[in-house]
């Protein structure tokens, strides 16, 4: 029979060896740390005088009208106030129960014990007007260059969101309950997972959102039948086998950007662009970037069109016999496919039958979310950070994507993996997410400073391959895809750049959700609808408002659009031929190559 002494000895034991543990790891938490090579300091967050003139600022709205400020103030101290003064009267009165009203709700907070409990609602709560107070603070500020402001509002809210009561382990019941459960084991787990993150990542944190173990490319993901035709320093062209005895005579090529890896059109059969184009009859290529290192620092714009773009199209035709082939652009890639586009029709040069745009940016006039990230402060940051390793880190370009929802990418895994000792799940989603590439050092400086800074190519001056690069120039038959709650690429400034373009024949679709589901949104699901409106003369809201609105995917929508123009049948073509043997099978070698190696 187990005594009463018993079980606390053997509990007790359980939890030094857990200590023990901990201390072994603290001395491989202080080694990872001590590799880590510090990345610029602009780069962490905006320049200081951002703060000094929203201080100014806030000082000059005071000397004008004090009143108001006085009485954001006087709000603020009365709402602190009173929530304390009702948790005093309940301890007084020998309550341990929270208030009556136990504030607003909040995601973060779906713990019962945040409602519940006095200690955890008062914490929640005084978190909650203190963030409403920065809030209102930040948006009674007129003096202000709007610009400014909407820095000065995103950097706060970074602030708020990092201080929650939820991201410390002496204020998050969930993670506290835990390691009492497990007699500490999930916080050993918990270490374990940021040490492991940290050595892997060179001693930056950049939180592991999956199950790496999980998956395999070309094994589990990215398994559709091809083979790699073509090679160069820029790409690897990838030809997929057909699954149809005939297909349509013109050929297309999908341009995926180079910011991740092509497999998000891959991810698996149920869900994979490339099988469902394949199916539909298609002869179809798609390009496999190269993962850039610092060889790779003067290579430009240019060269992705050149070695990229032009040299696809062109071993494309030559394996198919045909004079002109259908192309899509994905985010990035469809930018630089309408900067391809633009160049073609300088040269006089047609062998674009037709052209897809998914997610992308033409116009940088409103520069949206990113407003944050595109000022000089930290594009210079960013220049430096080039000038020393020769190429943009694909950690930096995640941690800014992932600063733009930090509470469901940053901080909401962080504490599941780090405070709760949770395994992250396996999701392919997040596995391509986790995949990342680098960006060359002159490409990402060109992008940055002409096209998202400058504007150069809405504004019909962006210099490139001794042309003046034009988006008015971009004039063969387009569809745009685009997605409504896409946060990288915003739906109206997509339609913006639409209407710019030159194109007498130019469809326009607004696909449900972001910018990977509302691309990745297969017929079978049945779950994501779109938007059509043949008139892109309206405003992107008087456009969506009159829009006429279609259950399901729209894939079915634009594979008809493009077999209008994909030619009359011919029998299946099989990857390469004599010119172009197959150098190996799908989906390729550069795919495989990891970041920062």
């Amino acid at each position: 029979m187990t005594t009463k002494a018993g079980v606390i000895s053997s509990e007790r034991e359980t939890f030094e060896t857990n200590l023990a543990k901990i201390e072994a790891l603290s001395q491989r938490l202080i080694e990872a740390l001590a590799h880590r090579k510090p990345i610029n300091q602009a780069l962490h967050g905006p320049d200081p005088l951002l703060y000094a003139e929203a201080a100014q600022a806030y000082w000059q709205e005071w000397l004008k009208n004090p009143a108001k400020v006085f009485e954001q103030q006087v709000g603020y101290w009365g709402k602190s106030l009173n929530h304390f003064m009702e948790a005093q009267q309940a301890l007084a009165e020998g309550k341990l129960a929270p208030p009556a009203d136990t504030g607003p709700t909040d995601k973060r907070f779906g713990n019962p014990l945040w409602d519940s409990h006095p200690y955890f609602n008062f914490i929640k709560q005084q978190y909650l007007i203190n963030s409403e107070a920065i809030r209102d603070a930040v948006d009674q500020i007129e003096e202000m260059d709007p610009k400014e402001k909407h820095r000065l509002r995103y950097f706060a809210q970074q602030i708020t969101d990092m201080m929650a009561p939820t991201n410390f382990f002496a204020t998050n019941p969930d993670a506290l309950q835990k390691a009492v459960a497990t007699e500490g084991e999930s916080l050993v787990k918990g270490l374990e997972n940021l040490v492991a993150d940290l050595e892997a990542n060179n001693g930056e944190l950049v939180v592991r959102l999956v199950d790496e173990e999980a998956f395999e490319v070309g094994g589990n993901i990215a398994t559709a039948e091809g083979k790699v035709v073509w090679r160069n320093r820029m790409m690897e062209l990838i030809q997929y086998s057909p699954t149809t005895e005939q297909v349509h005579e013109t050929p297309m090529v999908v341009f995926p950007p180079w910011i991740n890896k092509f497999y998000i059109l891959d991810l698996k059969p149920q869900n994979s662009l490339i099988r469902y184009i394949v199916d539909q009859g298609y002869t179809l290529f798609v390009v496999s970037w190269v993962n850039a290192d610092e060889s790779y620092r003067d290579v430009g714009l240019e060269d992705y069109i050149e070695d990229g773009y032009l040299t696809a199209m062109r071993v494309v035709r030559e394996i198919c016999g045909t004079e002109q082939v259908n192309v899509t652009g994905y985010c990035i890639a469809g930018t630089t496919l309408a900067l391809t586009l633009s160049l073609l029709k300088k040269r006089g040069d047609k062998q674009v039958k037709s052209a897809t745009f998914f997610t992308a940016l033409t116009d940088f006039s409103d520069q949206g979310e990113f407003v944050p990230f595109l000022q000089n402060d930290f594009v210079d940051g960013i220049e430096k950070e080039i000038e020393a390793s020769g190429i943009l880190k694909s950690f930096i370009m995640s941690r800014t994507f992932s600063f733009l929802r930090s509470t469901d990418l940053i901080y909401t895994p962080a504490i599941r993996s780090y405070m709760m000792g949770e395994t992250p799940p396996a999701f392919d989603l997040l596995y391509w997410n986790g995949d990342g590439a680098n960006l060359p050092g002159r490409m990402t400086i060109q992008y940055l400073r002409g096209l998202c800074q400058k504007n150069e190519f809405a504004e019909g001056r962006f210099e490139l391959m001794g042309e003046t690069l034009d988006l008015r120039d971009v004039d063969v038959p387009l569809i745009s895809i685009t997605a409504e709650t896409d946060h990288i690429a915003a739906w109206k400034d997509c339609y913006r750049g639409v209407q710019k373009m030159g194109s007498r024949s130019k469809t326009f679709v607004l696909s449900e959700s972001g910018h990977i589901a509302g691309i990745v949104n297969p017929p079978s699901k049945k779950k994501y609808g779109h938007y059509l409106n043949p008139d892109l003369k309206l405003s992107a809201d008087e456009w969506q408002d009159s829009a006429d609105y279609h259950e399901g995917s729209w894939w079915p929508f634009w594979e008809a659009w493009l077999r209008k123009r994909s030619g009359k049948k011919v029998p299946a073509r099989q990857p390469g031929d004599s010119e172009h043997p197959p150098l190996c099978a799908a989906p390729g070698t550069y795919v495989r190559v990891k970041a920062n190696q």
